[in-house]
């Protein structure tokens, strides 16, 4: 009888759940995957994780990760082909702390530049968190000056963890954000964008109903 495999909650378009499919696909493993729509949320990923967002992963032993973080050092900590774990330069705590700042400060900018409405009155201005938001995008074009990744000349646990945050960013004014004079800041999320596991990742499935089989991910 085949092994049950990982249940992987996820919705494509949401960067936390990118990253932690990207973790999966490059470490070999394989999951069923159920594509999530947001506003009509199964009752299975609530029972699994109340809070209700994704990813979240449901092991065959009903153990429940749901921190995108967690999910990807769980499949990489299983196989790390690329050594996404182990940079060239720097240690996983100094990745593990970059990628804070991203989760913290960068993304509550992201959220208000991208969603100004969902502010609080006070907080509605799009372009000053713009500006913050900057500041953290400034702060890697200066590390990628010294290489090109975040950590050393290949990618590693950071870029693939930050890369689609900064993708998001991006998309909000694509001519802003083109005309700003962060050279290697534009080829690096270039380079994260056309990487092979990214495509990878990123085709589409039809909503997972309940009582029918998830996708077997990566394809």
């Amino acid at each position: 009888m085949p092994q049950a495999l990982p249940v992987l909650y996820s919705f494509r378009r949401c960067p936390y759940a990118m990253r932690a499919r990207m973790a999966i696909a490059a470490s070999g493993q394989h999951c069923e995957l159920r594509e999530v729509v947001l506003r009509d949320k199964p009752a299975e990923l609530l029972a699994a994780s109340p809070k209700g967002t994704v990813p979240v992963l449901v092991d065959p032993h009903g153990i429940v990760i749901d921190q995108s973080l967690d999910i990807m050092l769980w499949a990489l900590r299983s196989n790390d082909p690329e050594g996404w774990l182990r940079p060239a330069h720097g240690t996983l705590d100094g990745m593990l702390a970059l990628v804070a700042e991203c989760d913290g400060t960068f993304k509550r900018h992201l959220d208000g530049y991208k969603y100004p409405d969902r502010q609080p009155e006070a907080l509605r201005d799009a372009a000053l968190h713009r500006a913050e938001g900057a500041v953290f995008l400034k702060a890697l074009d200066v590390r990628l000056q010294s290489f090109r990744c975040l950590f050393g000349d290949k990618p590693a646990l950071a870029d693939i963890a930050i890369a689609p945050f900064v993708r998001q960013f991006a998309q909000v004014d694509a001519t802003w954000f083109d005309a700003q004079p962060w050279s290697r800041l534009h080829e690096w999320l270039s380079a994260r964008l056309k990487a092979p596991v990214f495509a990878q990742v990123m085709d589409k499935y039809a909503p997972w109903r309940a009582g029918r089989p998830g996708i077997r991910f990566p394809a």
